[in-house]
């Protein structure tokens, strides 16, 4: 399509030529119209007086001899004399019957008269006429009796038609002369208008096309080099492409004004001047490459400010933005020039230490850590003083790519706060453990970001005719075709405060799925983390969420463990026993794990019971085993509650549940977790 638009376009020069071209033609056309009938009219106009002139003369000369009662051979040699004067001049005087009853005829005038009714009607109407002959021009003059003509002629009256004066005036002399006199101004016209269409052209070709033709080309080395330098040449004399070029060079400054201003937001911090995370990442990718090719060491020092939130709380958000101002002039006083300084969180900076080993990397550090603590900052609400934590780590000692080196010092960081705050703080031998929990951290962060934090969806099946009731909605994190059980990270999640945030993108995916009615009348089970359980507001908001999803609370059910529980168990049954007034269904997990499972079941109220899954795993094979699941269903269904065996994974158990009278079974053998579109 681009392709066939692109062929139909037409350049500004040939526009310009098939215009003037056009022009010209057109005008040449209707001027050759106009001059053959200008050529007509005026060799018939100028034919008709030059006859008119010259009939008038014979009639005279004729009229003249008549008069002195000439004869008909005198009048014939009058005649004779004149055509030899004007040979091409055809004369004939035809007499009227009056005449030729008394003088007789000069020539068959009788018979000349009968076969010419033009001669017929001029004699009897007496009206001079003129008109085209295919020989020239016709002129008949009738000669009509004056009181003077009374003495010769006796038997005619004044006004009788005596005869006429026929002549033929020829006009092909005539025409040939006003046919050069027009062809040569025609010629001349021609010329000059051909001279007027090629000056047009190469006018508009140098003053209008040429111009733009050079905007256009500018334009495409612009878009080639991305320069936004260069400037179009305002010459010409021409008043709109003289400003078009005005103000398209005015157009480039300010798009150049803008580039420089969003490139500038591109890679600094709008309230430091510092860089920002983006160009540090670029800076830190530059320098491991140079530090590879070149086999030498350097450092990256992450500072964490200590406590700022006080600062905020306390003096308020400008306040605060004042002190990350005068923070970063500090940091920006005390590093070396080929150092470079960034703000990569809201109260966290990073300064990267090129060609820098770990032992001069800890001796920077120190500095840094010491200029901030002894930098009293002057501020409107008086000397406000603060402390940073730094963590420290060098390449390639403790990573060898940018995301090591990210997780490395989130953990020197960590461990810096957990020492007491206000130091530098390294990564030492036996703390790869806590690098691997930053490690799953960043993965989850990364994943919570990018909205690959999924939910996925397990059936909690009917024990007695398999229908599905309920889906567990469990946490995944989905890489490609891959996806990461919540196991494999949620411990790390839970350590780095990450917990709330997983249980958020969870919740909500579910409840994203309900509400477009993706799992019919069916129930979910949602788990929650201790973080979750402590936060009151964020549970006491459930219902209210749910009735603006159009979902009944009463198809949630909210999972908690003995873990969860005990810190908080006074709190948290009374917002048990709140949430379930709104509906809410609650369920404890992990049922018989720990060993005051049961007390629960004389403090909490609950709706389900969801048996440990390693008592059901052997419930087949260990009597001990089978026991337990008895006296846990038996003890349930006598307070009420629906039991929930988890881990069936063959049939052979999923048959003694069902024995045992077990209410609902979830496990591999029945459907394994899947994403809501491939349910």
């Amino acid at each position: 399509m681009d392709d066939l638009k692109f062929k139909a376009r037409i350049s500004i020069t040939r526009v310009v030529f098939l215009l003037s071209l056009t022009a010209t033609v057109l005008a040449l056309g209707v001027v050759v119209l106009i001059s053959g009938h200008v050529r007509e009219k005026s060799v018939n106009d100028l034919a008709r007086d030059e006859a008119r002139q010259t009939s008038t003369l014979v009639f005279e000369t004729l009229y003249a001899a008549m008069r002195k009662g000439w004869s008909k051979d005198e009048i014939g040699e009058v005649i004779t004399r004149l055509q030899v004067a004007l040979p091409d001049l055809s004369i004939h005087v035809i007499r009227g019957r009056p005449v030729i009853e008394q003088f007789g005829e000069i020539a068959n005038d009788v018979a000349i008269v009968r076969h010419d009714p033009l001669l017929q009607e001029v004699l009897a109407s007496g009206k001079e006429t003129l008109l085209p002959s295919p020989t020239g021009i016709r002129y008949l003059y009738p000669l009509i009796v004056r009181e003077e003509c009374l003495a010769c002629h006796t038997a005619a009256k004044v006004g009788d038609i005596n005869g006429v004066i026929d002549i033929v005036y020829p006009v092909h002399a005539l025409k040939v002369s006003l046919d050069y006199v027009l062809n040569t101004v025609l010629a001349y016209f021609f010329a000059i208008l051909l001279l007027l269409s090629a000056a047009l052209y190469f006018k508009l070709k140098v003053f209008v096309a040429r111009p733009i033709t050079n905007m256009v080309a500018l334009m495409q080395e612009i878009i080639l080099h991305t320069d936004l330098s260069r400037r179009v040449e305002t010459k010409g004399i021409i008043a709109e492409v003289a400003d078009l070029s005005d103000y398209f060079n005015k157009l480039l400054r300010t798009v150049e004004e803008y580039q420089h201003r969003l490139e500038d937001l591109s890679i600094r911090d709008p309230l430091t001047r510092l860089y920002n995370r983006r160009k540090f990442d670029e800076f830190l990718d530059h320098e491991i490459d140079r530090a590879q090719r070149h086999g030498h060491p350097f450092c990256v020092a992450q500072i964490d400010l200590d406590d700022f939130k006080n600062i905020n709380d306390t003096f308020g958000h400008p306040i605060g933005d004042l002190v990350l101002k005068e923070l970063a002039s500090v940091l920006y006083r005390e590093v070396r020039r080929t150092d470079v300084v960034a703000r990569v969180g809201a109260d966290e900076f990073a300064v990267l230490l090129p060609e820098t080993t770990m032992e001069e990397g800890v001796a920077a550090a120190e500095k840094l850590r010491q200029a901030v603590a002894d930098c009293q900052l002057g501020l409107p609400v008086g000397g406000v003083r603060i402390t940073a934590s730094i963590g420290l780590v060098g390449y390639p000692d403790n990573a060898d790519d940018a995301q090591k080196l990210a997780i490395a010092a989130d953990v020197a960081i960590y461990k810096a706060k957990r020492s007491g705050k206000n130091q530098v703080a390294v990564i030492g031998e036996g703390e790869d453990a806590t690098v691997a929990i930053f490690s799953q951290g960043e993965m989850v962060r990364s994943a919570l970001a990018e909205g690959r934090l999924v939910p996925f969806f397990q059936p909690i099946v009917a024990a007695e005719d398999g229908s599905v009731a309920a889906y567990e909605v469990l946490a995944r994190v989905v890489d490609g075709d891959q996806a990461v059980c919540a196991g494999d990270f949620i411990e790390s999640a839970e350590e780095l405060g990450l917990a709330g945030e997983i249980d958020a993108a969870v919740f909500d995916g579910a409840l994203e799925a309900m509400a477009a009615g993706k799992l019919g009348d069916a129930k979910i089970f949602v788990n929650l983390s201790a973080k979750s359980l402590t936060d009151r507001e964020r549970m006491m908001a459930i219902p209210e969420r749910l009735h603006a999803a159009g979902v009944s609370p009463s198809r949630v059910v909210l999972e908690i463990t003995e873990r969860e529980a005990l810190p908080h168990f006074g709190d948290i049954v009374a917002m048990i026993n709140e949430l379930r007034s709104t509906g809410l269904g609650f369920a404890l997990d992990d049922f018989g794990s720990g060993f005051s499972s049961f007390l629960y079941l004389k403090y909490i109220t609950v709706d389900y019971v969801k048996i440990e899954g390693s008592f059901i795993r052997h419930v087949v094979t260990d009597e001990r085993d089978r026991i337990m699941v008895e006296h846990i269903h038996s003890m349930a269904r006598r307070f009420g509650m629906i039991t929930i065996a988890e881990f069936v994974e063959d049939e052979d158990t999923m048959v003694l549940l069902r024995k045992m009278g077990i209410n609902l079974c979830q496990g591999f053998h029945i459907a394994v977790p899947k994403p809501i579109h491939k349910l």
